[in-house]
């Protein structure tokens, strides 16, 4: 599917003409206004946080919300990194910025270093969105019913257009796309739109994008599913069979449009739950789950390359949700609840047009290639939900459409004395590589390997062939 070239033209000319009529406001400087003093419970850093509000549409009064934290070190150096998460409707905030690559984790009442946060190598800038998600918000609840992916894709370029308005010294770094699930829609839509506006003036200094188990050709994506959970000992053979050869993925969307499925398909769906168990994480296979009880205690993963202070936490979600509730907290980082009772992980307000997900998003990456940008497409190897399987199929398909030559062969890469996971390049332009022993949510469950691959990533050299 072409990406609607007349259509997407037109919202950029809108986004223009309401940056323009916006651009004359005069800010305040950000760090009087937006600048975090200091989150309660954090240890001491030497880095520069900043959060706070970008109107989006004046009229709707639609207003996301961000949270910034420059680079440990240099941070005038370093380039300027967008992180978005996926869902749709999950904060990048709580999940991206608090769970998996942002400087702290909580740890009860306190905060705790991530030694392996991406702002070790970069200026990381978080966005909640669309409207609705997490802090942002929009007045009236009109807002929130059907949004679609063109609507974030242009609210998302506004944001960022206003948001250099807000930190200028950032209009001309070098600038990534990055996140993880639907993001594979919300990313390359984005650069996308930047693309066209730079055609127009030059205003991004975009260099390339990463996506991190992502939805980009939903069939292929979801298809995969089947051999995942048979090859990982989670169905039987004969739900195997029968998963395969009646269930047609192209058409199942999501849980709220199960009329779309076979009767058929429909018992072997929950044949599937059944024998897969609700106590297994279909996001990493591998790892145990959160036990929320009377009796329940937190199972933290302890690798022996980590301290006790970077344990990973798998009732972090909780942790996050309880941290980010809390009124001081929320002072701190100059946040308001508008519409919703309390803070939450993923949005239940948010109404998105799951119909997008359909839409595959692969050929717009391949128009993103053909610019000139670069891709990384990354897979943690223990994701039933977007599996590996599937994005290496969608990587190598994509080569091959745009007649790249494999420039890496596929091998291993290294972490230190340990295998990483396993690599190939096309073209010196598209990458896939898969992170052993990670989730769906690679920063979270690998955090060192996925800094390891953040860092190759913003050199644009390939990942460590020898320990």
């Amino acid at each position: 599917m072409k990406w609607p070239t007349r259509k997407s033209s037109t919202m950029v000319m809108d986004v223009v003409f309401l940056y323009l009529s916006f651009s004359l406001e005069v800010f305040c400087d950000p760090s009087h206004g937006d600048r975090i003093a200091e989150l309660p419970g954090q240890p001491y850093v030497g880095f520069q946080q900043f959060s706070g509000y970008v109107t989006v549409d004046d009229k709707k009064h639609k207003s996301l919300f961000y949270y910034f934290a420059e680079s440990e070190t240099d941070p005038a150096s370093k380039p300027l990194v967008l992180w978005l998460n996926g869902g749709p409707g999950c904060s990048s905030l709580g999940v991206g910025a608090f769970s998996e690559n942002g400087p702290f984790r909580p740890n009860g009442e306190f905060l705790i270093k991530n030694y392996y946060s991406w702002n070790k190598e970069a200026n990381m800038l978080y966005l909640e969105t669309p409207v609705g998600v997490g802090f942002s918000y929009a007045k009236g609840s009109s807002s929130y019913m059907t949004v679609n992916d063109e609507a974030t894709a242009r609210d998302n370029l506004l944001f960022l257009l206003r948001w250099f308005n807000k930190f200028p010294q950032y209009r001309s770094r070098d600038l990534f796309l990055t996140g993880e699930s639907y993001a594979g829609h919300y990313v390359p839509q984005l650069a996308k739109l930047m693309i066209e506006m730079n055609t127009r003036k030059k205003i991004f200094n975009l260099k390339g994008i990463a996506l991190g188990n992502p939805v980009l050709e939903y069939a292929t994506d979801f298809n995969s599913r089947a051999e995942f959970f048979w090859s990982h000992g989670l169905i039987s053979d004969s739900t195997y069979n029968i998963f395969t050869t009646v269930c047609n993925y192209s058409r199942y969307v999501s849980e709220y449009y199960r009329d779309s499925i076979s009767p058929l398909c429909s018992k072997v769906m929950g044949q599937v739950s059944r024998e897969t168990s609700k106590f297994v994480d279909k996001y990493d296979v591998t790892l145990d789950v959160c036990i929320s009880s009377v009796l329940s205690q937190s199972n933290v993963i302890s690798p022996k390359t980590q301290e006790a202070s970077e344990s990973i936490d798998v009732c972090v979600d909780d942790k996050v949700t309880n941290y980010l509730n809390r009124r001081d907290v929320q002072e701190s980082l100059h946040a308001k609840l508008f519409g919703v009772r309390k803070w939450d992980v993923c949005s239940n307000v948010l109404n998105y047009d799951m119909l997008n997900l359909e839409v595959p998003t692969l050929p717009v990456v391949g128009s993103l290639i053909k610019a000139g940008v670069r891709v990384l497409i990354y897979s943690g190897d223990q994701d039933s939900v977007i599996p590996l399987t599937g994005s290496r199929t969608l990587v190598q398909k994509l080569a091959s459409q745009l007649r790249l030559n494999t420039t890496v062969p596929y091998r291993v890469w290294f972490e230190g004395q340990q295998v990483g996971g396993w690599t190939q390049v096309h073209g010196n332009i598209l990458s896939f590589a898969t992170v052993r022993g990670a989730s769906h949510e690679v920063p979270f469950s690998q955090p060192q390997r996925s800094l390891v691959l953040f860092k190759s990533f913003l050199k644009g050299v390939p990942l460590p062939e020898v320990f």
